[in-house]
């Protein structure tokens, strides 16, 4: 719980200021549109520096790690709340972004090196439920804070969260330290950086438009060629800084590329949904991010069910299965209506709650349990990657669909438009659930404990 503290702050505060812009922008004296770089400039950091953060933690240890990225976070949080121009802000939540960087994949990795392997499902299932709720309650939070306080709130909050999760880590995490880092790779940090970097700021540019779209293709296909670039270094060098040869892990390249998939939607939804009923339905954003929160509800519940769901059915049918229907449930977020009933809404929200959380606490759990202690830092840095690129590509996804249907019908947004963005990202996340039916039924059955429980069932 103390490490999903961490992670709470970091997801809530990637979505916290969407709500926010408007006040914000209005008290540093610029524009909304403009203010859209501060959210571009908290991903490329994070895009820059997570491939690094695993070498850091061998480095220097990963507990230290952690608490100095907490305190890094904590100082880009008031530095963003004293900002009184556009610059300053932009470069504070950068600033923000380094700590957040850190605090994910290495707080990941200390829960990955301090539970034994069969209890990783229920471990990740604490984890996960701050994972889903920090971007669903960011809205409802920012909106709340800046309507009846402030703007600046939604940046002290982080304050007393950080000092309580550096003093209660101090005490409680007792995780063995494994000190075995690999030389600095520094020409892959440089290409990593650039491709990933290039990567989330030409997909935000594309579906948040704060700048020409042009600069937006430019730094997208700069970063893809940097990507193949390193890919084509990695190769070549004995330490790379992220290793593709993890990648020889079945279960953990189906838990990269069927959580890359799923993602998509899943990032998508943050900022369709939101979007869809302020301008469509006309909610302010408290009404809206009080409707879109009851999908964190549904995180909450399903923490008491994942465990025991993958022992008894195993990785590959319940991941499957959830992958399938919850795709499905974020495409049915595009048949609501102004007409639709709030308690309807909700119910789809809550059971696709639930399905992603049961989905991303077998997908995180799956990636290690073909991957050893030595290679776990690599794995969490990878796996953070994988997960910040999905989520902006799920964005841009959405905002290029918004973007072109509208161009088609030369008008403002419509209803339709949101329909056609949500078919399309859930029935993206939707196949990703043939990865995982691809996978044999015992996949990851020292980690889900299935075999065990088929053991027992076949003595009684």
């Amino acid at each position: 719980m103390i490490l999903a503290v961490a992670l709470f702050m970091e997801q809530m505060d990637s979505t916290v200021i969407a709500t926010s812009l408007p006040a914000i922008a209005a008290d540093i004296g610029t524009d909304p549109i403009a203010l859209k770089l501060a959210l571009t400039a908290y991903f490329v950091a994070l895009a820059i520096f997570i491939p690094i953060s695993g070498w850091m933690a061998d480095r220097f240890g990963a507990k230290n790690i952690f608490r100095i990225a907490i305190f890094v976070f904590m100082l880009g949080s008031l530095a963003c709340s004293f900002a009184s121009s556009l610059e300053s802000f932009v470069l504070s939540r950068f600033f923000q972004g380094i700590g957040s960087s850190m605090m994910t994949p290495v707080g990941r990795l200390l829960l990955v090196r301090a539970t034994p392997r069969n209890e990783l499902v229920a471990a990740l299932a604490w984890l996960t439920v701050p994972a889903l709720l920090g971007p669903l309650s960011g809205p409802l939070i920012g909106g709340f804070l800046t309507t009846y306080l402030s703007w600046h709130w939604i940046f002290w909050i982080n304050i007393p969260i950080g000092i309580a999760g550096i003093i209660l880590s101090s005490i409680y995490l007792k995780v063995p330290e494994i000190r075995s880092p690999r030389p600095i790779d520094l020409p892959g940090f440089f290409l990593a950086g650039v491709a990933f970097a290039g990567c989330v700021f030409g997909l935000s540019v594309v579906s948040l438009p704060a700048l020409p779209l042009a600069y937006g293709y430019m730094t997208l296909g700069t970063g893809v060629l940097s990507g193949i670039l390193y890919l084509l270094h990695a190769r070549r060098t004995a330490f790379p800084l992220l290793d593709p040869a993890l990648l020889r892990h079945r279960l953990f390249r189906s838990a990269i590329t069927g959580g890359s998939i799923f993602r998509i939607g899943v990032g998508a939804m943050p900022f369709l949904l939101p979007l869809m009923l302020q301008l469509g339905f006309g909610l302010n954003p408290f009404q809206s991010g009080a409707i879109t929160f009851v999908a964190a509800i549904g995180a909450i519940m399903s923490k008491f069910m994942a465990e025991r769901i993958y022992a008894r059915f195993g990785f590959p049918r319940v991941l499957g299965t959830a992958a399938v229907v919850g795709g499905l449930l974020i495409g049915a977020q595009g048949l609501f209506t102004a007409t639709t009933p709030v308690p309807i809404m909700m119910a789809v929200l809550l059971v696709g709650g639930v399905l992603r959380s049961v989905f991303f606490t077998g997908s995180n759990a799956i990636a290690y349990a073909d991957v050893d202690d030595e290679e776990a830092a690599q794995g969490t840095a990878i796996v953070a990657v994988a997960q910040q690129l999905s989520i902006a590509f799920g964005v841009a996804v959405a905002g290029a669909i918004l973007e072109i249907s509208t161009h088609t019908h030369g008008g403002g947004l419509t209803l339709w438009d949101f329909r056609i963005a949500f078919f399309t990202v859930g029935g993206l996340s939707a196949l990703a659930g043939l990865v995982y039916f691809a996978l044999p039924a015992n996949a990851g059955s020292n980690v889900s404990g299935h075999r065990a429980i088929e053991h027992q069932e076949e003595r009684a």
